[in-house]
């Protein structure tokens, strides 16, 4: 297995019609982000997560979930309903 920024993640990611294999892909992907979106704080820590699993060794997983948390920042899972407590039913006894 390679080291470094050539490790690829479990699983390629799909970044808005870019397909991201390594972490090296994944790095770049970050950095071509506009200012604007790669200052927001979703960005930062998906980098942050990238890097110490680049220098650190670590899963790729975690790189992965910060890239996926960024990507999806904002978004509603699909089919998602509201959770609702059901009402408690009271008497009022006078």
């Amino acid at each position: 297995m390679s080291g470094g920024w050539g490790r690829p993640f479990d699983e390629p990611i799909d970044a808005s019609g870019h397909k991201l294999v390594t972490l090296r892909d994944a790095g770049e992907y970050i950095a071509a982000l506009p200012k604007a979106v790669h200052d927001r704080p979703e960005w930062q820590a998906a980098m942050e997560a990238l890097i110490l699993v680049v220098e650190l060794g670590g899963p790729t997983m975690f790189a992965r979930i910060g890239i996926m948390r960024a990507l999806n920042h904002g978004k509603s899972p699909p089919n998602a309903e509201p959770r609702r407590k059901k009402a408690k039913a009271y008497w009022v006894i006078r």
